[in-house]
């Protein structure tokens, strides 16, 4: 059976025997014929009251073992007795109670027994906490991780308690990393919908990062750009609206029609299924959709591939409207015969 938490050359070594302790104060039973100052023989200690101890014990070694996630403890425990049963992991959830109470602490253990035998058979695993929606969160994180090995799961009438057996339990290091795992993950607090996690961008933050690496357009410059025939380097005008909206709005006769969710495909320089007229760095690609939000986004995502001069109409396809611009572009005659995909 599992050893004492304090240092001793004795050790329990069974539900039912016992070796006297001194350094920790535990009373034995004293041999037939002895007495004490007062002659009289203290009670004998059951087999119930040796388990109770060998579980308090292992409960103050699993504390002290154990790691602090939001504030809450927990830990992951396998006995090494392999007899031990569904009631000896009981009574140590119940020790670990004790002492969490004492402490004031919330706790999440899982408790298991390593499976045994030439089958490795399904053995004992309970999961105890002070919060049902963390025991409630570790069970299921518990039967994902050990896939078709959970068998019989349950919960005990106030849901502290989810006890399983689970088959080939321990049998590799795999086990006791997945339940480190699924303890952590489900003692974590619960987050507040308002609170961003560390990190997060709002959408506001990334159009706008989007946008100061771009060098915009307005309708009119667009325009311009998109029917000047001495610039050195070829520019295209591309719609990536979908086409519903399209059908809606209407469009502009010569830009190139590419839907955003092929758009980096089609103008990476290394990609198999790019464009035709997508086989060099310095392209001009003048992105719109109708209102210009999801351009900026689209034209960064150029960027990222090495397009640096990819950019997007200021205030979209309306804008463009607005400003009366025409809707039949004659664009320049070096980049027509490179529209083919």
């Amino acid at each position: 059976m599992e050893d004492d938490i304090t240092s001793s050359s004795s050790s329990t070594l069974s539900y039912g025997q016992v070796i006297t302790r001194n350094s920790v104060g535990v009373a034995l039973p004293i041999p037939h014929g002895s007495q004490n100052s007062h002659d009289e023989s203290p009670p004998l200690r059951t087999l119930d009251d040796v388990r109770d101890q060998v579980a308090t014990t292992i409960a103050v070694r699993t504390l002290r073992d154990a790691e602090t996630v939001d504030a809450c403890k927990v830990g992951v425990y396998f006995t090494l007795d392999r007899a031990a049963d569904n009631q000896f992991l009981g009574q140590i959830a119940s020790a670990l109670r004790r002492l969490c109470r004492l402490h004031a602490k919330p706790y999440l253990f899982a408790l298991g027994v390593p499976s045994r035998g030439p089958a490795l058979s399904a053995s004992p695993l309970l999961i105890c906490g002070s919060s049902e929606r963390a025991v409630e969160s570790a069970g299921l994180l518990v039967r994902t991780k050990l896939l078709n090995r959970v068998e019989s799961e349950r919960f005990d009438s106030v849901r502290t308690h989810w006890v399983a057996r689970v088959r080939d339990l321990a049998s590799s290091s795999f086990d006791a990393a997945a339940l480190w795992d699924a303890v952590c993950k489900a003692a974590r607090a619960p987050i507040d919908p308002l609170v961003p996690p560390p990190g997060s961008r709002s959408i506001a933050q990334i159009l706008a990062d989007a946008r100061a690496r771009l060098e915009r357009l307005t309708p009119q410059r667009a325009y311009e750009a998109l029917t000047d025939t001495s610039r050195p380097w070829p520019v295209v005008l591309v719609d990536i609206r979908p086409e519903a909206q399209r059908q809606v709005e209407g469009g502009i006769r010569g830009a190139m029609i590419i839907e955003r969710n092929v758009l980096e495909w089609r103008f990476d320089p290394q990609c198999p299924h790019r464009l035709s007229v997508a086989d060099r760095y310095d392209l001009q690609v003048v992105i719109f959709c109708q209102e210009s939000f999801t351009s900026s986004l689209a034209a960064a995502s150029l960027h990222d591939l090495g397009m640096l001069q990819a950019t997007d109409i200021i205030g979209g396809f309306a804008a463009w409207k607005e400003a009366r611009l025409p809707l039949e572009v004659e664009i320049a005659p070096s980049i027509v015969a490179s529209f083919d995909d």
